[in-house]
């Protein structure tokens, strides 16, 4: 499909806006602020333009393909599908609603944008690259940024957090650009949908034969667990979101952590499906460990953002669950429905995740700028009282990550336990208690945050002010229309679905 270079736009603006920031040293804190938000803005508007002109059943979209190192076969190839799509648009929520939430943010304001929208470009570049080579390049390039803004204006423990974040994505990254390595000696290729080509007719499985597609498979696992994270990979995750400023805390779990499931669907469904068969048991261990473990360890936290850290990798984990679910029954599907609701509950949930997520950090972040920098769980109480409006948007995102029916958080949660129980009832019933222990923890934050007796400090707090009505109110409004309106988010995805689940055995 030609068109004018729409997706490279979409990378770039906020590289652009970066580089205006860099450009312009001596720029006032507002306009710096005003600046970041409107280079940021450009991922929605131009998400929504893409979405106008998007035509569902044509599959890959918008596409630019131009030759990059053609002594390596190296292409910039960018294309845009409905997962794509979910993805930028995501990511055009998220991001301004991150920089509002750090509008008062006083230290190094224009550097803070500029790291910002620098960590904007990148993710969205993860989400469009068709080829793995500018994919690896984006994929790197967004720890740098993630790395400053979490050491430099994180918490007392950010500097060794930052750290431990980068030396494990970097570690998995190895692992994952050895076996991609491995995969361009044996094919000649690096692009994406010429792999899945590849594999399609059977001659992918040729060319890695014996030990070597299962070597190479367990490479690019390992750089994509690690980033979700996929347990038992997942230890970095609760510090560095705990010690990240809000924004970036926001940032974090609404849209990094969904490069790692990208990748699961992007690369390792289409590319590997038979060895994700063939590990499919041990991976749905470890998922559930992430489900069960993941809530369990959020209902142990007496630290709200550790919590919350917490209840990531479990949400998450579903995702991860229903994929492995669908690869344990590659050779024989046996229902065919279920495996289409696997599939619609995994994109479902990273787009509602990354809502309830983000809004429910940006809600931390309003606590903890009341109360002195305090985020623990028996520091408050009758916040409620003080607070009413605050109680009602906080309330919101709460149940729907809890899953409430009516809510974002319920639809995707729900098509991913009908295909699980349809395709591995076993796997089902453990992951029940997942969502017993999140009703558990996340109801537990409610009652002694909101109820119980007013300490002194509480009854200062003030209630929501504009710039925070403004942050939260349109991400709640989306929480309910998506939650009774689910058809908005999947009639982009089904013909995706179909394509998927065509391409079962």
């Amino acid at each position: 499909m030609k068109s004018l270079p729409l997706l490279s736009l979409i990378i770039f603006l906020p590289w652009l806006g970066a580089l205006v920031l860099a450009l312009l040293p001596r720029l006032s804190d507002n306009v710096s602020r005003w600046l970041s938000l409107a280079f940021s803005l450009s991922t929605l508007a131009l998400g929504l333009v893409a979405l106008s002109g998007f035509e569902r059943y044509l599959g890959l979209q918008f596409t630019e393909q131009h030759a990059w190192i053609p002594s390596l076969n190296v292409t910039y190839h960018l294309g845009l599908d409905g997962m794509s799509l979910l993805l930028v648009l995501l990511t055009g929520i998220v991001g301004p609603t991150a920089l509002l939430a750090s509008w008062r943010e006083k230290r190094d304001v224009r550097l803070f944008g500029l790291l910002f929208l620098l960590l904007q470009g990148a993710a969205l570049g993860v989400f469009l690259a068709l080829d793995f080579f500018p994919w690896f390049v984006f994929w790197e390039l967004s720890l740098v940024p993630a790395f400053f803004l979490i050491k430099l204006w994180g918490g007392e423990g950010a500097s060794r957090a930052a750290y431990q974040f980068v030396v494990y994505t970097m570690a998995g990254s190895v692992f994952m650009l050895a076996g991609f390595a491995a995969l361009y000696a044996a094919t000649g290729t690096l692009d994406f949908v010429s792999l899945a080509a590849l594999q399609a007719d059977g001659t992918l499985a040729n060319e890695l034969g014996g030990m070597w597609g299962t070597v190479i498979f367990a490479g690019v696992l390992l750089g994509l667990a690690v980033k979700v994270p996929l347990f038992p990979f997942h230890t970095w995750l609760p510090a560095a979101y705990a010690e990240a400023p809000t924004g970036a805390s926001m940032f974090l779990t609404g849209v990094m952590s969904k490069m790692g499931v990208y990748g699961f669907l992007r690369i390792l469904w289409p590319i590997f499906p038979a060895q994700l068969h063939a590990w499919s048991t041990p991976l749905l261990v470890l998922a559930l460990g992430g489900v069960v473990l993941g809530a369990f360890a959020a209902l142990r936290q007496t630290d709200l953002k550790r919590m919350i850290a917490y209840s990531s990798i479990n949400h998450l984990s579903y995702c991860l669950l229903a994929l492995f679910a669908v690869a344990s029954t590659w050779y024989a599907n046996t229902s065919p429905a279920a495996t289409a609701a696997a599939f619609s509950g995994i994109l479902l949930q990273v787009f509602n995740h990354g809502l309830s997520a983000s809004a429910l950090f940006c809600t931390l972040g309003i606590l903890e700028s009341r109360h002195g920098g305090k985020r623990g769980l028996n520091d408050f109480g009758g916040v409620r009282t003080a607070m009413p409006i605050f109680a009602g948007l906080c309330g919101v995102a709460l149940f729907s990550s809890l899953g409430l029916p009516g809510l974002n958080g319920f639809v995707g949660e729900f098509l991913i336990f009908r295909g699980v129980f349809g395709l591995v009832p076993w796997a089902a019933v453990v992951a029940t208690l997942g969502l017993l222990a999140t009703a558990l923890f996340l109801l537990t934050f409610w009652q002694k945050v909101f109820h119980g007796p007013q300490g002194d400090r509480v009854k200062t707090f003030t209630d929501v002010s504009g710039l925070e009505l403004v942050t939260l109110v349109p991400v709640v409004i989306l929480m309910f229309a998506l939650g009774i309106f689910p058809q908005l988010l999947t009639g982009l995805i089904n013909p995706l679905i179909t394509s998927w689940a065509a391409s079962l055995p």
